[in-house]
């Protein structure tokens, strides 16, 4: 253990990586990937891949490939030292950037092409002379699925500049809104709700 930490910061440290792993599914992404992130996230300086494969046990082909794939979601960065050889690889510490990353990267990645295989699927109906009424309500819930992806894209694609401006206010403001109609709907259900037979 390095001099300058405690086991405090070490376990912390762990934890953190552990936590970033479990994590990775709900970024998209592989467990290895996530955790090497967590690790060059938590360090205040760059890590070669030797102390990476080192820290987190894991092989050299490994280490490579989830480095290159940080490198090209723009959440890790090569750095070079005058006089050494080795790469270095430093996070991204900018939580905006980083959550703007991820939105985008998963949008482009699993949002985009599941909509364009579910337009596929509606080609095959056009296909076809006539429907029947099931096949009527099939291609009525495939066209709602897209719209849904659809709207959801867009709702994406609007939030991003203000996630990139780092416009917290606005986003707060848009937090806001919604709890508000959420508040404002349950009391009008509560208030249409009927007494119970203890109330009467």
């Amino acid at each position: 253990m390095p001099e300058d930490r405690s086991q405090n910061y070490e376990e912390a440290l762990e934890q953190f990586v552990l936590l970033w792993g479990e994590m990775a599914s709900a970024w998209g992404i592989n467990k290895t990937m996530a955790q090497i992130h967590a690790l060059l996230y938590a360090e205040a300086e760059p890590l070669d891949t030797d102390t990476i494969m080192e820290r987190l046990d894991i092989s050299r082909g490994n280490a490579n490939m989830n480095l290159r794939n940080l490198v090209q979601w723009q959440l890790a960065h090569k750095v070079h030292f005058k006089g050494k050889r080795k790469d270095f690889y430093s996070a991204e510490k900018d939580v905006w950037n980083i959550v703007s990353t991820i939105v985008r990267e998963r949008q482009q990645r699993e949002v985009a092409p599941i909509r364009q295989n579910l337009e596929e699927c509606l080609e095959v109906f056009e296909a076809g002379s006539t429907e029947s009424p099931k096949e009527k309500e099939f291609k009525e819930r495939i066209e709602n699925f897209i719209r849904f992806l659809e709207m959801f894209e867009r709702f994406t694609e609007a939030m991003l500049p203000y996630i990139n401006k780092k416009n917290l206010k606005f986003l707060k403001q848009l937090v806001k809104i919604a709890e508000m109609k959420e508040s404002i709907k349950e009391s009008m259900t509560k208030t249409t709700e009927k007494p119970s037979k203890d109330e009467r």
